[in-house]
């Protein structure tokens, strides 16, 4: 008898997982329902000005293996890129500046330097940290906004840690919580370091290499590295892309795959021997051996109800972000103001609606054309502030060229433009979200057949959600094999 696979969503998550199961379970049928008319979930490339462009995330970190090992094994190692040597910057206090290196995530080391950044007064409260007892409990979990103001003053989150965190998760500092955003500093807190900049140093730090064996560099929050190598080792790029955007993962992922677009997943019951899909109307139920769920946690919440209340209770609890990316194309004469850097982050409080912009001719060499065009990105929107966005795509276009006009100086007509609304695209990781993670997928892994992926879980990166998705398709294959066995 044919084993029978469901997996709900068409994103990287999603489409990751049907390709694992189908590896694992050769013979199965496997079927990717997903509600939108495409695939890749909140990955997408466009065409911009003849130029596939990504306007989802742009990105992956390079030292996390999940989407290298996946790019090899699709025969796609020859795709990738790494960004060119611009840095980035930092717009605060009206002025624009190089952004500090040596944080974490915002998150001063004692390498760090905040002139230029900071007022002299903010440098002098943040630089004081290091020598101010800190009390923490281990194990715990606080808001990361309030600790970071109590330690290091307002100026240095309002101009440094929320723009760097609300890059990652269109979010805002202060509803985010520490232990699930910056696992290494909790870990470091949690092993007795004395203040924050010390537990800044230590996640900062490479381990130790053993005899004969180079140290790998340390990552930091600016996008550049640490060296950690003393033989003169070229250090690690941070950051790949790819060449063709990320549809060439997509369409790799979905080849010779059995996918369902415009296809609801309405309810979840299980069956004695199975689950029972309730799709849309006028399309007949799905029945499957096992279902992996690879959707937004409010999805995940609706469709769990009736199956893992404590599971469906959880993840109700996570809420998401909503944010905008508008990319624009130039020509390289009208552009010429462009400052050659990889891009900007907005201090909070700044007068402008955008909160960063990407160079992305200046960032990735794949995007210098030779039609000498010059393509960048703005991105809009934080959690909660979902109201600035409910307008229509000229004028999201209109403040961001305003914006670019003010902090570039490019005020030429563009001569392409695509806006991606990117609505609840991003889960928010509050305050106590590990151990809610951590009991719906206690709750979940008592019920034969049915996994979890996605990006509520463990990381809203590309790699994150890969590692999820593997782990779900082994689990199920698991259990449908050992149910075969029997």
């Amino acid at each position: 008898m044919t084993l029978r696979v469901a997996v709900v969503g068409g994103g990287i998550s999603g489409l990751t997982a049907a390709h694992r199961l189908r590896t694992l379970l050769p013979g199965a049928a496997v079927t990717v329902l997903e509600q939108r008319g495409r695939l890749g979930g909140v990955l997408r490339t466009v065409d911009l000005a003849g130029l596939p462009y990504d306007v989802g995330a742009e990105a992956f970190l390079w030292r996390r293996p999940e989407v290298r090992d996946l790019l090899d094994e699709l025969g796609l190692e020859g795709q990738v890129v790494h960004p060119a040597g611009a840095a980035p910057s930092a717009r605060a206090g009206g002025v624009t500046v190089p952004l500090p290196t040596g944080t974490l995530l915002g998150v001063p080391t004692s390498a760090t330097r905040l002139a230029g950044v900071l007022s002299p007064a903010g440098v002098a409260v943040a630089s004081a940290e290091r020598d101010r007892f800190l009390r923490w409990e281990e194990g715990g979990d606080v808001a990361l906004g309030p600790l970071l103001r109590r330690r290091f003053g307002d100026e240095l989150v309002d101009r440094l840690a929320d723009p760097l965190l609300g890059g990652v998760y269109a979010g805002q500092v202060d509803a985010l919580g520490l232990r699930a955003t910056m696992p290494a500093l909790a870990a470091a807190l949690d092993a007795g370091a004395p203040s924050l900049t010390a537990a800044a140093d230590r996640a900062t730090t490479p381990a130790p290499a053993s005899p004969g064996v180079h140290q790998r560099e340390s990552v930091t929050s600016a996008g550049r590295t640490t060296p950690g190598d003393q033989a003169g080792e070229k250090p690690e790029p941070v950051f790949g892309a790819l060449r063709g955007g990320y549809a060439t993962l997509v369409d790799a992922l979905a080849d010779g795959a059995d996918v369902r677009l415009s296809t609801t997943v309405r309810t979840l019951y299980r069956l004695a021997d199975g689950w029972r899909l309730g799709l849309g109307p006028g399309q007949d139920d799905l029945d499957v051996d096992a279902v992996v769920l690879a959707v937004p946690a409010p999805a995940a919440a609706r469709l769990l109800a009736d199956v893992v209340q404590t599971a469906a209770t959880a993840a109700g609890e996570i809420e998401l972000a909503s944010s905008v990316v508008v990319a624009l194309a130039y020509r390289a004469a009208d552009a010429a103001s462009l400052p050659v850097t990889s891009g900007v982050l907005v201090a909070t409080g700044e007068p402008v609606s955008i909160k960063a912009a990407t160079h992305s001719s200046r960032k990735w060499p794949h995007l210098v054309s030779a039609d000498g065009l010059v393509r960048l990105r703005t991105s809009l929107g934080r959690f909660r502030e979902e109201a600035t966005l409910q307008v229509d795509d000229a004028e999201l276009v209109a403040r961001s060229r305003a914006d670019l006009a003010a902090l570039t100086g490019i005020t030429a007509d563009p001569v392409a433009v695509h806006v991606q609304r990117w609505g609840g695209g991003l889960p928010q990781y509050a305050v106590g979200h590990v151990d809610r993670v951590r009991a719906i997928e206690d709750a979940v892994a008592a019920v034969p057949g049915l996994a979890l992926a996605g990006a509520a879980l463990h990381g809203v990166g590309v790699p994150a959600c890969v590692g999820t998705a593997r782990g779900a398709a082994e689990r199920i294959a698991s259990g449908l094999g050992a149910r075969t066995a029997g």
